[in-house]
């Protein structure tokens, strides 16, 4: 791995786990932030249509072909494997999983108080589906991204988020 700043940065971690707050940090000195939720789903103010997988493969390499980006997303599947490839940096955010589901709540609540800006409607449909989503990469996200892409250990960041960061979040309301 380069000793500047790395240049392509994958963040992984589940829903909850400080991705998109990670990714918009960073952005500070990389001013290329991808969202793989908009990779897979075509954002329109008449709804959301999702990508065929071509698309996303298409639309993610134009992506990783670049000079310079951060990428965040759940998502370890075939489509997404040129990303990690291509990174100079993997950082896989290893939070808590009662901290995302505290998160979860949080979010959910400041996005239906208008609080905090969504990508999508936040319906209790939704909210609902980021518990499911939580636990489905609790017990099998987590272990198939260790599988497929542990052959790049050499340049993964894990970033172990305990439970001291939930009480300080909660004490900094």
């Amino acid at each position: 791995m380069n000793k500047e700043f790395p240049r392509k940065i994958h963040i992984i971690g589940s829903v909850g786990s400080g991705k998109t707050t990670l990714a918009k940090e960073l952005s500070e000195k990389l001013d290329m932030y991808y969202e793989l939720d908009n990779v897979v789903w075509i954002r329109q103010k008449s709804g959301d249509s999702r990508r065929t997988d071509q698309q996303k493969v298409d639309y993610l390499k134009n992506i990783t072909f670049t000079n310079e980006w951060i990428i965040e997303g759940v998502h370890n599947e075939d489509w997404v494997a040129q990303s990690f490839s291509n990174a100079d940096l993997i950082i896989f955010l290893n939070t808590n999983y009662y901290i995302r589901v505290y998160r979860i709540i949080k979010r959910f609540l400041l996005q239906k108080l208008g609080l905090e800006k969504s990508n999508y409607k936040p319906s209790f449909s939704i909210f609902i589906k980021m518990f499911k989503w939580n636990r489905h990469f609790e017990e099998i996200g987590k272990p198939n991204f260790y599988q497929r892409y542990g052959l790049y250990r050499y340049k993964l960041l894990v970033v172990q988020v305990k439970g001291r960061f939930f009480k300080k979040s909660i004490s900094n309301k």
